[in-house]
């Protein structure tokens, strides 16, 4: 056996004995370096320190943390409100509201996972109490919240930027109209599903004046994403110093001006960032590892030389990567997938002619459906668990939004000005 199916029985195995990937990769890595014999193990801790060891990589913790803060702040609840005082009293009104508030929230935390678990826990039961069943508000909340990584602050766009040298700000700005048509097609799946599913649900219209203070009390949390786009594209500070300036206006917002926030509610906010943070880490370090392994047998330019030799279309090279990826996307964590993958498709893309922002969109919505893809889809896996639904009945519930969510990527792959219009405009 060559080393890379060595490695891929390693990682695979372990995977189905449900060690963590980060953990399975790295252990992987080690078996096959002690197969070859002639490695210094020392390759081991460099290479995953060194995937890890960015400036930029430290928004992640900055966003991940301001994200938890308005969460404990009372942010969460006030972009709630105003997205049921805009749709709550239409037909399907509040799995409508569950689908604006989680594309409002996109621009806060950059985290599918952490928003599918903190909408999660307030619109899921929500759902149920007036009737809609478990596994379709499982779904829809975890559908939904797929924008969150593509809206900015977005982490993936994080770690893609890092892993092709590209300006950060220009894939945050791509990701914004493709993110937009992303729930555009959430909302009209969801209305046509929740009537459906509860068609007894009924609201009266709202009172006078309901959405202008729902719009006054959410007023702070909204002006977060323009405050971040804004104060990178004008250069007032980069994309590492936004992430520190959110987490202190957070702390002003929430325990000044909503006065939400104390010390138990901060150390929980600390600590729920921290855990995210690791996890994401480790899967980069080890994805950083594993990629490192690749190139040291070869693999990228055997696989480059491959594709071009029988792909000369870029067209056809990005529906063959969407495949690809939806594939993989199943069984692997966005970051820890844009990792190892990026660096052996990337040069392709170049080559061919593909623009580098719209690969980086491309794949990266890619890569985040799979967050809704069973077996592995996180964000489907947290909703069934709050729904107390099993994941079976959630994988059928999902199938709807799946399919826009596909007619969303394939929309955004066949037309690029879709991603290239909004930092073309930045650009002049």
């Amino acid at each position: 056996m060559t080393l890379v199916e060595i490695l891929l029985i390693l990682i695979l195995g372990l995977m189905a004995i449900a060690v963590p990937i980060g953990f399975a990769v790295i252990a992987g890595v080690v078996g096959v370096l002690l197969w070859v014999g002639d490695i210094n193990l020392m390759v081991v801790p460099q290479s995953i320190f060194g995937g890890i060891d960015g400036f930029t990589l430290l928004a992640i913790p900055f966003f991940l943390l301001a994200g938890s803060l308005m969460t404990a702040g009372g942010m969460t609840r006030r972009l709630l409100e105003l997205a049921d005082a805009l749709l709550g009293h239409k037909p399907g009104g509040l799995a409508m509201s569950g689908v604006v508030a989680s594309t409002l929230f996109a621009g806060i935390s950059g985290s599918a996972v952490a928003d599918t678990s903190a909408l999660g826990r307030i619109m899921i039961p929500a759902m149920i109490k007036v009737g809609h069943k478990p596994a379709f508000a499982a779904s829809l909340i975890a559908a939904a919240n797929v924008v969150a990584p593509v809206i900015p602050p977005s982490i993936p766009f994080i770690v893609m930027g890092v892993l092709t040298n590209q300006s950060i700000t220009n894939l945050f700005l791509a990701g914004v109209i493709p993110g937009l048509l992303y729930t555009l097609a959430m909302l009209w799946i969801a209305r046509r599903l929740a009537i459906r599913d509860a068609p007894a649900v009924r609201t009266g219209p709202r009172p006078r004046g309901t959405v202008r203070r729902a719009l006054a009390r959410a007023a702070f949390a909204l002006l977060m994403p323009v405050f971040i786009l804004v104060g990178i594209r004008m250069g007032v500070f980069n994309i590492t110093e936004c992430s520190g300036v959110a987490v202190v206006y957070a702390l002003f917002v929430g325990g000044v001006v909503h006065r939400e926030l104390n010390l138990k509610r901060i150390y929980a906010a600390l600590v729920s960032a921290g855990r995210s943070t690791a996890v994401i880490m480790i899967v980069v370090g080890a994805a950083k590892l594993f990629s490192w392994l690749l190139a040291y047998t070869g693999v990228p330019q055997a696989v480059s030389a491959f594709v071009l030799a029988n792909v000369s279309d870029a067209l056809v090279f990005l529906l063959v990567v969407n495949v690809l990826l939806l594939i993989i996307g199943m069984f692997l964590e966005a970051n820890a997938a844009l990792v190892m993958l990026v660096p052996v498709l990337y040069p392709i893309a170049l080559a061919l002619g593909v623009d580098p922002v719209h690969f980086g969109v491309v794949v990266v919505l890619n890569l985040c459906i799979g967050l809704i893809t069973p077996p592995v889809g996180l964000c489907l896996n947290i909703a069934c668990m709050i729904a107390r639904s099993p994941l079976e009945r959630g994988s059928v519930a999902i199938l709807p939004f799946l399919a826009a969510a596909l007619a969303v990527l394939l929309l955004v792959t066949l037309v690029p000005q879709a991603s290239l219009l909004l930092p073309g405009l930045a650009a002049g």
